[in-house]
Protein backbone atom coordinates (compact mmCIF):
# COMPACT_ATOMS: atom_id res chain seq x y z
CA UNK A 1 0.00 0.00 0.00
CA UNK A 2 1.66 3.17 -1.17
CA UNK A 3 1.96 5.84 1.47
CA UNK A 4 2.10 3.44 4.43
CA UNK A 5 5.62 2.04 4.18
CA UNK A 6 6.38 2.04 7.95
CA UNK A 7 3.51 -0.37 8.61
CA UNK A 8 4.14 -2.58 5.59
CA UNK A 9 7.93 -2.85 5.63
CA UNK A 10 8.65 -3.43 9.30
CA UNK A 11 6.53 -5.88 11.33
CA UNK A 12 7.54 -4.01 14.47
CA UNK A 13 7.02 -0.33 14.97
CA UNK A 14 10.11 1.73 14.27
CA UNK A 15 10.77 3.45 17.60
CA UNK A 16 13.78 5.29 16.16
CA UNK A 17 11.73 7.43 13.79
CA UNK A 18 13.20 10.92 13.65
CA UNK A 19 11.71 13.93 15.38
CA UNK A 20 11.86 15.75 12.04
CA UNK A 21 9.64 13.11 10.43
CA UNK A 22 7.09 13.39 13.24
CA UNK A 23 7.07 17.16 12.94
CA UNK A 24 6.48 16.90 9.18
CA UNK A 25 3.40 14.70 9.71
CA UNK A 26 2.09 17.05 12.41
CA UNK A 27 2.53 20.15 10.25
CA UNK A 28 0.78 18.57 7.29
CA UNK A 29 -2.15 17.55 9.50
CA UNK A 30 -2.36 21.09 10.87
CA UNK A 31 -2.41 22.45 7.32
CA UNK A 32 -5.36 20.27 6.30
CA UNK A 33 -8.07 22.58 7.70
CA UNK A 34 -6.55 25.42 5.66
CA UNK A 35 -7.09 23.38 2.50
CA UNK A 36 -10.80 23.16 3.35
CA UNK A 37 -11.17 26.73 4.60
CA UNK A 38 -12.86 27.91 1.42
CA UNK A 39 -15.30 24.98 1.36
CA UNK A 40 -18.75 25.84 2.76
CA UNK A 41 -19.40 24.03 6.05
CA UNK A 42 -22.57 23.89 8.12
CA UNK A 43 -21.86 23.01 11.79
CA UNK A 44 -23.61 19.79 12.78
CA UNK A 45 -21.14 17.63 14.70
CA UNK A 46 -19.74 17.91 18.21
CA UNK A 47 -16.02 17.91 17.49
CA UNK A 48 -13.43 16.77 18.24
CA UNK A 49 -14.76 13.36 19.19
CA UNK A 50 -12.89 11.54 21.97
CA UNK A 51 -9.97 9.19 21.36
CA UNK A 52 -9.45 6.91 24.29
CA UNK A 53 -7.84 3.69 25.42
CA UNK A 54 -9.78 0.40 25.73
CA UNK A 55 -7.70 -1.43 28.38
CA UNK A 56 -10.33 -3.94 29.48
CA UNK A 57 -10.98 -5.00 25.90
CA UNK A 58 -7.24 -5.47 25.46
CA UNK A 59 -7.14 -7.60 28.62
CA UNK A 60 -10.02 -9.73 27.30
CA UNK A 61 -8.01 -10.36 24.14
CA UNK A 62 -4.93 -11.63 25.96
CA UNK A 63 -3.46 -8.49 27.50
CA UNK A 64 -0.19 -6.76 26.55
CA UNK A 65 1.53 -10.07 25.77
CA UNK A 66 -1.01 -10.92 23.06
CA UNK A 67 -2.92 -7.83 21.98
CA UNK A 68 -1.78 -4.34 20.96
CA UNK A 69 -3.04 -1.24 22.71
CA UNK A 70 -6.48 -0.38 21.31
CA UNK A 71 -7.54 3.25 20.93
CA UNK A 72 -11.17 3.91 20.00
CA UNK A 73 -12.01 7.04 18.00
CA UNK A 74 -15.55 7.80 19.13
CA UNK A 75 -17.27 9.13 16.02
CA UNK A 76 -20.42 7.56 17.43
CA UNK A 77 -20.41 10.66 19.65
CA UNK A 78 -20.72 13.32 16.96
CA UNK A 79 -24.01 14.26 18.60
CA UNK A 80 -26.37 14.58 15.64
CA UNK A 81 -29.46 12.38 16.20
CA UNK A 82 -27.52 9.85 18.30
CA UNK A 83 -24.29 10.37 16.41
CA UNK A 84 -22.22 8.63 13.77
CA UNK A 85 -19.61 9.25 11.11
CA UNK A 86 -22.05 10.74 8.60
CA UNK A 87 -22.19 14.00 10.57
CA UNK A 88 -18.71 14.88 9.32
CA UNK A 89 -19.74 14.44 5.68
CA UNK A 90 -23.08 16.16 6.14
CA UNK A 91 -21.45 19.34 7.42
CA UNK A 92 -20.07 19.85 3.92
CA UNK A 93 -22.99 18.35 2.00
CA UNK A 94 -25.67 20.40 3.75
CA UNK A 95 -23.55 23.53 3.33
CA UNK A 96 -23.35 22.81 -0.39
CA UNK A 97 -27.11 22.28 -0.53
CA UNK A 98 -27.69 25.64 1.14
CA UNK A 99 -25.14 27.26 -1.16
CA UNK A 100 -27.18 25.98 -4.11
CA UNK A 101 -30.35 27.37 -2.49
CA UNK A 102 -31.92 23.93 -2.10
CA UNK A 103 -35.17 23.60 -0.19
CA UNK A 104 -35.14 19.83 0.30
CA UNK A 105 -32.56 17.03 0.32
CA UNK A 106 -33.10 13.57 -1.12
CA UNK A 107 -31.01 10.54 -0.25
CA UNK A 108 -31.14 6.75 -0.27
CA UNK A 109 -30.23 3.77 1.88
CA UNK A 110 -31.50 0.61 3.51
CA UNK A 111 -34.51 0.76 5.78
CA UNK A 112 -32.19 0.89 8.83
CA UNK A 113 -29.75 3.34 7.21
CA UNK A 114 -27.69 5.40 9.64
CA UNK A 115 -26.95 7.81 6.82
CA UNK A 116 -30.66 8.37 6.14
CA UNK A 117 -31.38 9.02 9.82
CA UNK A 118 -28.55 11.51 10.12
CA UNK A 119 -29.41 13.22 6.83
CA UNK A 120 -32.96 13.72 8.13
CA UNK A 121 -31.56 15.27 11.32
CA UNK A 122 -29.14 17.48 9.39
CA UNK A 123 -31.95 18.71 7.17
CA UNK A 124 -33.97 19.64 10.25
CA UNK A 125 -31.03 21.57 11.69
CA UNK A 126 -30.63 23.47 8.42
CA UNK A 127 -34.32 24.18 7.92
CA UNK A 128 -34.60 21.92 4.86
CA UNK A 129 -37.12 19.29 3.92
CA UNK A 130 -35.98 15.69 3.49
CA UNK A 131 -37.18 12.76 1.41
CA UNK A 132 -35.72 9.28 1.85
CA UNK A 133 -35.78 6.43 -0.66
CA UNK A 134 -35.25 3.29 1.43
CA UNK A 135 -34.98 -0.36 0.43
CA UNK A 136 -37.25 -2.67 2.41
CA UNK A 137 -38.69 -6.15 2.05
CA UNK A 138 -42.20 -4.81 2.62
CA UNK A 139 -44.12 -1.57 2.13
CA UNK A 140 -44.83 -1.57 5.86
CA UNK A 141 -41.56 -2.29 7.69
CA UNK A 142 -41.55 -2.32 11.47
CA UNK A 143 -41.29 1.19 12.90
CA UNK A 144 -38.19 0.78 15.05
CA UNK A 145 -34.51 1.67 15.17
CA UNK A 146 -33.37 4.19 12.58
CA UNK A 147 -36.71 4.13 10.76
CA UNK A 148 -38.52 5.29 13.89
CA UNK A 149 -36.08 8.18 14.16
CA UNK A 150 -36.60 9.03 10.47
CA UNK A 151 -40.31 9.43 11.20
CA UNK A 152 -39.72 11.49 14.33
CA UNK A 153 -37.48 13.79 12.30
CA UNK A 154 -40.29 14.42 9.84
CA UNK A 155 -38.80 12.65 6.82
CA UNK A 156 -41.02 11.63 3.92
CA UNK A 157 -40.14 8.00 3.22
CA UNK A 158 -40.49 6.13 -0.08
CA UNK A 159 -39.98 2.35 -0.06
CA UNK A 160 -38.52 0.26 -2.85
CA UNK A 161 -37.54 -3.44 -2.84
CA UNK A 162 -33.88 -4.30 -2.19
CA UNK A 163 -31.73 -5.11 -5.23
CA UNK A 164 -31.82 -8.72 -6.39
CA UNK A 165 -28.04 -8.68 -6.67
CA UNK A 166 -26.47 -6.35 -4.06
CA UNK A 167 -23.07 -6.76 -5.73
CA UNK A 168 -24.21 -4.82 -8.80
CA UNK A 169 -22.88 -1.29 -9.22
CA UNK A 170 -26.30 0.25 -9.73
CA UNK A 171 -29.80 -0.30 -8.47
CA UNK A 172 -32.06 0.69 -11.35
CA UNK A 173 -35.18 0.82 -9.16
CA UNK A 174 -33.42 3.12 -6.72
CA UNK A 175 -32.23 5.45 -9.46
CA UNK A 176 -35.68 5.50 -11.05
CA UNK A 177 -37.38 6.25 -7.72
CA UNK A 178 -34.95 9.06 -6.88
CA UNK A 179 -35.55 10.57 -10.33
CA UNK A 180 -39.30 10.31 -9.78
CA UNK A 181 -39.09 11.97 -6.35
CA UNK A 182 -36.88 14.76 -7.70
CA UNK A 183 -39.23 15.42 -10.62
CA UNK A 184 -42.24 15.54 -8.31
CA UNK A 185 -40.48 17.95 -5.95
CA UNK A 186 -39.53 20.26 -8.81
CA UNK A 187 -43.09 20.21 -10.12
CA UNK A 188 -44.18 21.55 -6.73
CA UNK A 189 -41.65 24.38 -6.85
CA UNK A 190 -39.07 22.77 -4.58
CA UNK A 191 -35.34 22.80 -5.26
CA UNK A 192 -34.05 19.29 -4.41
CA UNK A 193 -30.45 18.45 -3.62
CA UNK A 194 -29.56 14.78 -4.06
CA UNK A 195 -27.05 13.22 -1.67
CA UNK A 196 -25.65 9.86 -2.84
CA UNK A 197 -25.98 6.78 -0.66
CA UNK A 198 -23.76 7.09 2.41
CA UNK A 199 -22.91 10.69 1.55
CA UNK A 200 -20.24 9.19 -0.70
CA UNK A 201 -19.46 12.08 -3.01
CA UNK A 202 -16.39 14.29 -3.55
CA UNK A 203 -17.81 16.91 -1.19
CA UNK A 204 -18.64 14.23 1.38
CA UNK A 205 -14.99 13.12 1.28
CA UNK A 206 -14.06 16.42 2.95
CA UNK A 207 -15.54 15.04 6.18
CA UNK A 208 -12.71 12.59 6.72
CA UNK A 209 -10.04 14.84 5.28
CA UNK A 210 -10.72 17.10 8.25
CA UNK A 211 -11.32 14.03 10.42
CA UNK A 212 -7.83 12.74 9.63
CA UNK A 213 -6.29 16.03 10.72
CA UNK A 214 -8.29 15.86 13.95
CA UNK A 215 -7.17 12.28 14.65
CA UNK A 216 -3.52 13.12 13.94
CA UNK A 217 -3.67 16.03 16.37
CA UNK A 218 -5.02 13.74 19.09
CA UNK A 219 -2.45 11.03 18.40
CA UNK A 220 0.33 13.60 18.58
CA UNK A 221 -0.98 14.91 21.91
CA UNK A 222 -1.02 11.36 23.29
CA UNK A 223 2.40 10.57 21.77
CA UNK A 224 0.89 7.60 19.93
CA UNK A 225 2.04 6.17 16.59
CA UNK A 226 -0.50 3.46 15.72
CA UNK A 227 0.22 0.76 13.19
CA UNK A 228 -3.29 0.35 11.79
CA UNK A 229 -6.69 2.09 11.64
CA UNK A 230 -9.64 -0.33 11.52
CA UNK A 231 -13.02 0.87 10.24
CA UNK A 232 -16.22 -0.52 8.73
CA UNK A 233 -16.31 0.05 4.98
CA UNK A 234 -19.69 0.31 3.23
CA UNK A 235 -20.37 2.81 0.47
CA UNK A 236 -16.68 3.83 0.65
CA UNK A 237 -16.99 7.58 1.16
CA UNK A 238 -15.33 7.26 4.56
CA UNK A 239 -12.57 5.16 3.02
CA UNK A 240 -11.96 7.79 0.36
CA UNK A 241 -11.55 10.54 2.96
CA UNK A 242 -9.43 8.45 5.31
CA UNK A 243 -7.16 7.25 2.52
CA UNK A 244 -6.66 10.62 0.86
CA UNK A 245 -6.16 12.32 4.22
CA UNK A 246 -3.73 9.68 5.42
CA UNK A 247 -1.67 9.78 2.25
CA UNK A 248 -1.52 13.57 2.16
CA UNK A 249 -0.58 13.83 5.84
CA UNK A 250 1.88 10.92 5.71
CA UNK A 251 0.32 9.15 8.69
CA UNK A 252 2.06 6.23 10.44
CA UNK A 253 -0.89 3.87 10.22
CA UNK A 254 -2.36 1.61 7.56
CA UNK A 255 -5.94 2.49 6.59
CA UNK A 256 -7.60 -0.91 7.02
CA UNK A 257 -11.19 -1.15 5.84
CA UNK A 258 -13.42 -4.09 6.73
CA UNK A 259 -16.14 -4.61 4.12
CA UNK A 260 -19.72 -4.98 5.36
CA UNK A 261 -21.21 -5.64 1.92
CA UNK A 262 -20.23 -6.88 -1.53
CA UNK A 263 -19.53 -5.04 -4.74
CA UNK A 264 -15.78 -4.58 -4.24
CA UNK A 265 -14.70 -3.86 -7.84
CA UNK A 266 -17.08 -0.98 -8.49
CA UNK A 267 -16.74 0.33 -4.93
CA UNK A 268 -12.99 0.63 -5.44
CA UNK A 269 -13.73 2.63 -8.57
CA UNK A 270 -15.95 4.91 -6.49
CA UNK A 271 -13.17 5.54 -3.96
CA UNK A 272 -10.75 6.50 -6.72
CA UNK A 273 -13.28 8.73 -8.45
CA UNK A 274 -14.61 10.66 -5.48
CA UNK A 275 -11.30 10.70 -3.61
CA UNK A 276 -9.38 12.25 -6.46
CA UNK A 277 -12.14 14.69 -7.33
CA UNK A 278 -12.12 15.79 -3.67
CA UNK A 279 -8.35 16.27 -3.88
CA UNK A 280 -8.82 18.48 -6.92
CA UNK A 281 -11.52 20.54 -5.22
CA UNK A 282 -9.37 20.97 -2.10
CA UNK A 283 -6.29 21.82 -4.19
CA UNK A 284 -4.36 18.83 -2.83
CA UNK A 285 -1.69 17.46 -5.15
CA UNK A 286 -1.86 13.95 -3.68
CA UNK A 287 -3.94 11.37 -5.54
CA UNK A 288 -5.39 8.06 -4.41
CA UNK A 289 -4.29 5.02 -6.43
CA UNK A 290 -5.28 1.35 -6.52
CA UNK A 291 -2.23 0.52 -4.41
CA UNK A 292 -3.50 2.73 -1.58
CA UNK A 293 -6.71 0.77 -1.12
CA UNK A 294 -7.31 -2.29 1.00
CA UNK A 295 -10.60 -3.70 2.24
CA UNK A 296 -10.79 -7.00 4.11
CA UNK A 297 -13.59 -9.11 2.59
CA UNK A 298 -13.70 -11.88 5.20
CA UNK A 299 -16.40 -10.52 7.53
CA UNK A 300 -19.30 -9.75 5.18
CA UNK A 301 -21.04 -13.00 6.09
CA UNK A 302 -24.21 -13.66 4.11
CA UNK A 303 -24.54 -10.03 3.08
CA UNK A 304 -25.23 -6.44 4.05
CA UNK A 305 -27.23 -6.06 7.25
CA UNK A 306 -26.91 -9.77 8.08
CA UNK A 307 -25.11 -10.34 11.36
CA UNK A 308 -22.40 -12.97 11.71
CA UNK A 309 -21.77 -14.98 14.89
CA UNK A 310 -18.45 -13.16 15.22
CA UNK A 311 -20.03 -9.72 15.08
CA UNK A 312 -22.67 -10.70 17.64
CA UNK A 313 -19.87 -11.82 19.95
CA UNK A 314 -18.03 -8.53 19.32
CA UNK A 315 -21.08 -6.51 20.35
CA UNK A 316 -21.35 -8.34 23.67
CA UNK A 317 -17.62 -8.29 24.38
CA UNK A 318 -17.14 -4.56 23.75
CA UNK A 319 -20.31 -3.71 25.69
CA UNK A 320 -19.24 -5.68 28.76
CA UNK A 321 -15.60 -4.62 28.64
CA UNK A 322 -15.91 -0.94 27.80
CA UNK A 323 -19.58 0.04 28.05
CA UNK A 324 -19.51 0.93 24.35
CA UNK A 325 -22.27 -0.14 21.97
CA UNK A 326 -21.52 -1.42 18.48
CA UNK A 327 -24.08 -2.18 15.77
CA UNK A 328 -24.55 -5.49 13.90
CA UNK A 329 -24.43 -3.93 10.42
CA UNK A 330 -21.18 -1.96 10.43
CA UNK A 331 -19.01 -1.53 13.50
CA UNK A 332 -19.35 -5.02 14.93
CA UNK A 333 -18.08 -6.59 11.70
CA UNK A 334 -15.04 -4.31 11.77
CA UNK A 335 -14.43 -5.08 15.45
CA UNK A 336 -14.81 -8.80 14.76
CA UNK A 337 -11.91 -8.47 12.32
CA UNK A 338 -9.73 -6.69 14.89
CA UNK A 339 -10.59 -9.33 17.50
CA UNK A 340 -9.73 -12.15 15.11
CA UNK A 341 -6.38 -10.59 14.27
CA UNK A 342 -5.49 -10.08 17.95
CA UNK A 343 -6.42 -13.63 18.93
CA UNK A 344 -4.50 -15.08 16.00
CA UNK A 345 -1.35 -13.19 16.95
CA UNK A 346 -1.32 -11.26 13.69
CA UNK A 347 -0.72 -7.93 15.44
CA UNK A 348 2.43 -6.85 17.26
CA UNK A 349 1.34 -6.65 20.94
CA UNK A 350 3.87 -3.87 21.58
CA UNK A 351 2.17 -1.66 19.00
CA UNK A 352 -1.04 0.39 18.95
CA UNK A 353 -4.10 0.17 16.70
CA UNK A 354 -7.03 2.56 16.31
CA UNK A 355 -10.63 1.48 15.90
CA UNK A 356 -12.85 4.11 14.26
CA UNK A 357 -16.30 3.78 15.81
CA UNK A 358 -18.61 5.07 13.07
CA UNK A 359 -21.83 4.78 15.10
CA UNK A 360 -25.02 2.91 14.28
CA UNK A 361 -26.33 1.98 17.74
CA UNK A 362 -30.00 2.76 16.85
CA UNK A 363 -29.97 -0.29 14.56
CA UNK A 364 -29.50 -2.52 17.62
CA UNK A 365 -33.15 -2.05 18.49
CA UNK A 366 -34.23 -3.36 15.09
CA UNK A 367 -32.17 -6.52 15.60
CA UNK A 368 -33.25 -7.45 19.12
CA UNK A 369 -33.92 -11.06 18.11
CA UNK A 370 -30.19 -11.58 17.56
CA UNK A 371 -29.60 -11.22 21.30
CA UNK A 372 -32.41 -13.34 22.73
CA UNK A 373 -29.95 -16.18 23.26
CA UNK A 374 -27.58 -14.71 25.85
CA UNK A 375 -25.04 -17.46 25.19
CA UNK A 376 -24.39 -15.94 21.75
CA UNK A 377 -23.07 -12.73 23.28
Amino acid sequence: MAGFSPARQDPKFNTQESTLSRMRVSLRAEAMPERLADCPRFPLATLPTPLHDAPRLRDALGGPKQCPKILIKRDDLTGLALGGNKARKLEFLIADALDQRATVVVTTGAVQSNHARMTAAAACAAGLGVELVLTAETDHPSLQGNLLLDRLLGATVHYIPPPKDPALATNEEEEAKVAEVVEDLRSRGERPYVIPIGGSSPIGVFGYLSGTAELMSQLSAQNERPRRLYFASGSRGTQAGLTLGAKWCGVPYEVYGVAVSGGEPWKRERVLRIGNEAARLADISTRVTEDDLFTNQEHIGQGYGMATPECIEAIGLVARCEGILLDPVYTAKAMACLIQHARAGELDPSSTVVFLHTGGAPALFAHAALFEDQSRV
